[in-house]
């Protein structure tokens, strides 16, 4: 099944087409504020399977979930201290993947299966970006990894999403051309207790940038 509005803003029925898909266990390619991703319930392990199958992915990386409010994060994470708190508010929405501790193991699907990674989550809330509006209504959370094979190059438009996963998918999204970089990764694990931070994989948002605002 395919939506979008031809290279147009996401509508609210995209976003609802998306919310289906996700509910019933489906995967989705979808646009993010830097490439295209593909997503699924990250509670539903039949689906991030599926989603790990399309795209070659080891099963033992973890992946990123996906919130499109930062509220949302805060509630579902309700362990995070005051300091990285602050750091979730300076530094989101944006083009960051954040690496935090997740000592309840909360969505453990995305984490991997071993148990050091899993007191470690990935966590995004892509910018609000006009085309991509909408999605803020999706209203709940998925497991994400880029759109592409695994290694293979990020998919910056619909078309360069390999044509093999775009086959394989419930819905596909269509949000016109994307910046095409992928999120810096950016850990904050031990951030809470020492105030130090480290950039795992470089992306957008650089390392002066986030100096300016963690110090």
């Amino acid at each position: 099944m395919s939506a979008g509005s031809d290279h147009g803003p996401l509508t609210v029925a995209d976003v609802n087409a998306l919310r289906e898909c996700l509910d019933r266990g489906g995967v989705a390619v979808f646009p993010a504020d830097t490439v295209y991703g593909l997503g699924c319930d990250p509670d539903s392990e039949p689906a991030v399977k599926r989603l790990y199958e399309l795209k070659g992915r080891p099963p033992a990386r973890p992946s990123a979930v996906m919130f499109f409010a930062l509220d949302q994060v805060l509630e579902a994470l309700p362990e995070l201290g005051p300091r990285e708190r602050g750091a979730l508010r300076a530094l989101l929405p944006g083009p960051l993947t954040l690496l935090l501790p997740n000592p309840a193991r909360r969505y453990p699907l995305a984490c991997g299966p071993d148990r050091g990674a899993a007191e470690t989550i990935g966590v995004r809330v892509p910018s609000p970006a006009p085309q991509l509006a909408a999605l803020a209504v999706l209203g709940r959370p998925l497991l994400q990894s880029s759109a592409n094979r695994s290694g293979g190059l990020e998919a910056r438009r619909l078309a360069d999403v390999p044509a093999a996963i775009r086959a394989g998918v419930d819905v596909t999204l269509d949000g016109g051309e994307l910046p095409g970089l992928a999120s810096t990764v950016l850990d904050l694990r031990d951030y809470a207790r020492s105030g130090q931070w480290r950039i795992v994989r470089a992306g957008p948002v650089g390392q002066a940038e986030i100096e300016c605002v963690l110090g």
